[in-house]
């Protein structure tokens, strides 16, 4: 009776639920269990199952330039980078306030890292989150406007909760890429929160996107709402590769 309920359990797709159920008898607890217990490890089994399988789906659909945690970021003093600010930006109620973070900094400081920690943040609180390197998205958009799927990908953008433009400003905005990005945070404004990433500082943006009318709807929409993280120190990447170097010479 016990394999039929567990094959019933497969059949219906209660992952979850059958593992738990099979682990129970390879122990041989189901005699040691009230219904009412049984019943209640069986629903906890199954609940966390699909809510860890709801965030795996989550984090690949981002998909992330980095597998980033919170518990991870380097909090160093000399990184400008204010923890209690970090772990509140954390909470994710700046989604629920559709409010923007803006992260600013030199190569190598770890700006991609923070914003793909909080998208998985995110994540985990069942918010759909997409990241995108700014030049590589604006491509694919200006691309798309000739094969017709254009509105088709600037509608997908605009439900996610969450949207991470990295690297803002490395390739220069022409009429197409600098329309496209306008009508990107036109959309969200309001609605739904951006984490915007540039190794230029913010003063900077209105230059880099170029005409002056366009460029002060955009950063209208994009800085007065935002929280700022400014980060400063030496590059990460380059700390990391020393130290790695180091222990294969040591090796």
């Amino acid at each position: 009776m016990n394999e039929e309920t567990l094959h019933r359990m497969k059949q219906m797709k209660f992952l979850g639920m059958a593992n738990a159920f099979r682990a129970t008898m390879e122990a041989d607890q189901i005699a040691t269990l009230t219904n009412d217990q049984m019943v209640s490890l069986l629903i906890d089994a199954e609940w966390d199952d699909r809510n860890n399988r709801r965030i795996e789906r989550r984090l690949r659909l981002a998909r992330f330039r980095y597998t980033a945690n919170m518990e991870q970021i380097l909090f160093n003093l000399d990184r400008n980078l204010d923890k209690n600010q970090v772990m509140r930006l954390a909470e994710c109620d700046f989604i629920d306030k559709a409010e923007n973070i803006l992260i600013t900094g030199s190569t190598g400081v770890g700006k991609s890292y923070v914003a793909s920690a909080l998208g998985n943040q995110a994540c985990t609180m069942g918010y759909r989150v997409i990241y995108g390197n700014t030049g590589k998205l604006m491509s694919r958009l200006k691309m798309g406007k000739s094969d017709g799927s254009y509105l088709k990908e600037i509608s997908r953008i605009e439900k996610y909760d969450l949207l991470i433009l990295d690297d803002f400003g490395l390739q220069p905005f022409d009429n197409i890429t600098r329309s496209t990005l306008m009508e990107i945070i036109e959309d969200r404004h309001g609605k739904r929160s951006t984490i915007i990433t540039s190794q230029y500082p913010v003063s900077d943006w209105h230059t880099i996107i170029g005409e002056q009318t366009v460029a002060d709807a955009i950063l209208d929409r994009i800085v007065n709402n935002a929280h700022r993280i400014d980060l400063m120190g030496p590059s990460l990447r380059e700390q990391l590769s020393g130290k790695r170097k180091q222990t294969v010479e040591l090796n």
